[in-house]
């Protein structure tokens, strides 16, 4: 531990996480880069993540170190994650002294957690408003200088507990955590996790998915998977790498990628992300050829994820899955055909509900974040490529909801509007092969329904 400079660690998880409570996703990466560390820093104070250290031995002993040693730490119970949750309990054991809770405004939290003083953001799941990101930072930055410049308890358990006298014999202590060490095999020095994961990141950007695949498996290694304890994030990643590697072949690749999914309780799980990513394993083990029992669990996990987060990936994919069911063997008569057609009309006429209250919200974050976004920095840069990314989709999940519906007119529009937003090729691609997948199997069923399904011109 540096002695000129205080160091502050960070409690929190990393990578996208699911507030099961709400079934709302959550960027802590963002919560993390684009909240904490700036003003942490500013303030003169080393900031650090678990992730970061570099290392390559157990994690926890490092972990340990820092909630005993840290100057100050900073502990984010977003989503309610379980080592937060147990790592902020050691911490308020081991020093009365500067420690700060935050959490994004929604987190419904324990009763037990009514006592200790919580500083809240607002999250938008995959982004902060910069407005947002300029509150908080100042009202987190004003919280630091205070807790640096006051000798007051913030723990519960000296508050409380008034006879309580917290470690004195450091020493002895920094011997029993380096002794701990000792115990551990001496590694090489490794990378951060962190930038393992940003490693694997920037590959899937550039479509390296074996690379990505690889660099996830070395970080679920790192982050302790190996000892039976996985990140469901991390998880999530290497199995939509996996699948995308279809290495030695696609359908190989599927049936690891579902084997990883199951790996973390699929069948009971009320993770969204986990069940969402076996919807789409499962519908492409289906179009694979590998039999329709894997299209009935694609249509069960896209219900899932569907309800529980209302959102236009899982209903359109919903949608997908229903019109397949309706031309498969799996159904005998036109009456069940046109139950699943309904059924899928349905999903779509929600769809466009959806579309058009994300285009308002959209549309309405990106005028906020102007001053940012034409600012020329990199944040800035992200923010538009984002914004783009999600007007794009929004464009398309519209026109592909009208095209099973019929409404060819409408779909057209949608379809040139997307084209007046910038995107990416594989997304053009994506979008190409749903709507000709969809097309083929209508074509197939159209006509049970009334007024009659007509492939376009």
């Amino acid at each position: 531990m540096s002695e000129t400079k205080k160091r502050c660690f960070v409690v929190m998880g990393f990578g996208i996480k699911t507030d099961y409570i709400n079934g709302r996703k959550l960027d802590l990466n963002k919560s993390y880069r684009l909240l904490i560390k700036p003003v942490v820093e500013s303030k003169g104070v080393e900031c650090v993540r678990a992730d970061e250290i570099t290392h390559s031995g157990s994690i926890d002993v490092q972990m340990y170190k820092e909630l005993l040693q840290a100057d100050m730490v900073i502990a984010d119970l977003s989503t309610l994650n379980a080592n937060a949750l147990y790592e902020l309990g050691v911490r308020h054991a081991l020093r009365p002294f500067t420690t700060i809770v935050i959490s994004e405004d929604k987190l419904m939290y324990p009763f037990d957690l009514n006592h200790v003083v919580i500083h809240s953001y607002q999250h938008l799941g995959d982004a902060i408003d910069y407005e947002e990101v300029e509150r908080f930072r100042a009202a987190l930055g004003n919280v630091i200088q205070t807790v640096l410049d006051k000798k007051e308890a913030d723990s519960p358990v000296y508050t409380y507990l008034h006879s309580l006298i917290p470690p004195k014999l450091q020493a002895e202590i920094e011997k029993a955590v380096n002794d701990s060490e000792k115990t551990q095999p001496a590694p090489e020095v490794g990378k951060a996790l962190s930038l393992i994961i940003q490693e694997a990141e920037d590959a899937i950007d550039v479509m390296e998915f074996a690379k990505a695949r690889d660099l996830f498996k070395t970080a679920i290694l790192l982050s302790g998977g190996n000892s039976g304890q996985k990140d469901p994030y991390l998880i999530h990643r290497l199995s939509f790498t996996t699948y995308k590697a279809a290495e030695p072949d696609l359908v190989t690749a599927l049936y690891e990628s579902l084997s990883l999914l199951q790996s973390i309780n699929l069948a009971h799980s009320n993770d969204p992300e986990t069940v969402s990513s076996a919807g789409a394993v499962k519908k492409k083990l289906y179009e694979c050829g590998e039999g329709e029992e894997h299209l009935e669990d694609s249509i069960l996990y896209f219900q899932r994820s569907y309800y529980l987060l209302n959102n236009r990936y899982n209903g359109i994919n919903l949608a997908m899955t229903l019109v397949y069911h309706a031309t498969s063997n799996l159904v005998n008569s036109d009456q069940e055909r046109i139950a699943d057609l309904i059924f899928a009309q349905r999903t779509w006429k929600r769809v466009l509900f959806l579309c058009e209250r994300d285009w308002k919200l959209i549309h309405q974050k990106e005028k906020n974040d102007q001053n940012l976004i034409i600012g020329g920095t990199k944040e800035g840069q992200e923010l538009q490529e984002y914004y783009n990314s999600q007007k794009y989709w929004i464009l398309v999940n519209r026109a592909e909801a009208y095209f099973g519906l019929g409404e060819f007119e409408s779909y057209r529009q949608s379809l040139n509007d997307s084209n007046n937003v910038p995107f990416h090729p594989w997304q053009l691609r994506s979008f190409t092969e749903q709507i000709g997948k969809l097309a083929a199997e209508m074509k197939k069923v159209g006509h049970l329904l009334e007024p009659k399904w007509n492939a376009p011109l």
